[in-house]
């Protein structure tokens, strides 16, 4: 959000953020042609000014919502120019938190360089891991990997 807001010469503030969600899921017919959208943490627990939630919002338009849970992608220690997706530590407390809070899907990126002798098995490995575990933790909480 901050781009377009700068773009348009709006500081990205809190209240800005908000107000311009709220406007953007208030918009009438946006649910016919979005059917899911995936949000940030700040997103999922602000509520407009009105004090009705940004997830109520969307569920009123018919657009479901999801939750970007991995903390991005590192280094791969030992690895040179290969990463991996962070976010396994307290995942399991946070999908049930987004649960309660509405969310019924959840978003897990993760980054594999093709080159000269990457991906490295290691690499792969690594990333199938957390894959799994990101699938059964979001299983077990009742959301859609």
């Amino acid at each position: 959000i901050q781009k377009r807001l700068s773009a348009v010469g709006v500081e990205s503030t809190e209240d800005n953020r908000r107000d311009y969600r709220s406007m953007m899921l208030s918009a009438p017919g946006l649910g016919e042609h979005i059917s899911g959208a995936i949000l940030f943490d700040e997103t999922i627990r602000q509520k407009a000014s009105d004090g009705t939630s940004m997830v109520d919002l969307m569920k009123n338009a018919g657009i479901l919502p999801g939750i970007k849970v991995d903390r991005g992608a590192k280094a791969l220690a030992g690895f040179d120019g290969e990463k991996v997706t962070e976010g396994l530590d307290g995942l399991r407390e946070r999908l049930a938190e987004y649960a309660e809070l509405g969310a019924k899907f959840a978003k897990w990126r993760a980054v594999i360089t093709i080159g000269d002798d990457i991906p490295s098995r290691a690499c792969l490995d690594a990333n199938a891991h957390a894959l799994a575990r990101y699938a059964a933790l979001c299983q077990e909480a009742g959301i859609v990997p």
